[in-house]
């Protein structure tokens, strides 16, 4: 009597459980690699979150397709990530009004939120996340920010912080 074994786990070179990535995972592979994992992380993370499955011929074939529609679409996205990079380089400074002391010391700061609240401001989808500061801003000055776009496109912006005028202080 034969039996049919479904979905029979493959187990790679040193004794981990062959899986194929679905998604991008961090510190692990991109997606479409067929990597070996810990047999806990595989089946207690990697499968019931859909970022990897087994690797059938079936879902090799899903997966080639699916990635082909997926590098088009990150193509398209690396070209208006570089495109929105040359509109924010364009942009000669933004500034930004902080609420602030005599000698220029903000009462407050200004941090990520604040400086991609400024670019949206002037059409430019700049996410809070996307913005790199090495620490808050709390003096008025003009610094030059760095920006991540996200896949490995970088660039900056200079931010000038001017303190409130008189009368918007009130």
């Amino acid at each position: 009597m034969t039996t049919k074994r479904r979905n029979q786990i493959l187990k790679g070179k040193h004794g981990g459980m062959q899986l194929v990535l679905t998604e991008d995972v961090a510190h692990l592979g991109k997606q479409g690699d067929l990597v070996e994992v810990k047999a806990g992380y595989g089946r207690n993370y990697l499968l019931p979150n859909g970022l990897a499955t087994l690797p059938t011929k079936h879902n090799m074939k899903l997966l080639e397709l699916y990635k082909s529609r997926v590098h088009q679409a990150r193509e398209a996205k690396v070209a208006d990530l570089k495109m929105l990079s040359e509109q924010i380089q364009r942009v000669p400074h933004i500034t930004i009004e902080a609420n602030a002391n005599d000698e220029g010391h903000l009462y407050g700061s200004v941090g990520a939120p604040e400086i991609s609240k400024s670019l949206k401001g002037k059409n430019l989808k700049v996410e809070p996340e996307m913005v790199r500061l090495q620490g808050v801003i709390k003096e008025c000055a003009l610094y030059e920010v760095d920006l991540s776009l996200g896949y490995d496109i970088e660039t900056k912006v200079k931010v000038m912080v001017v303190p409130l005028k008189q009368s918007e202080k009130k």
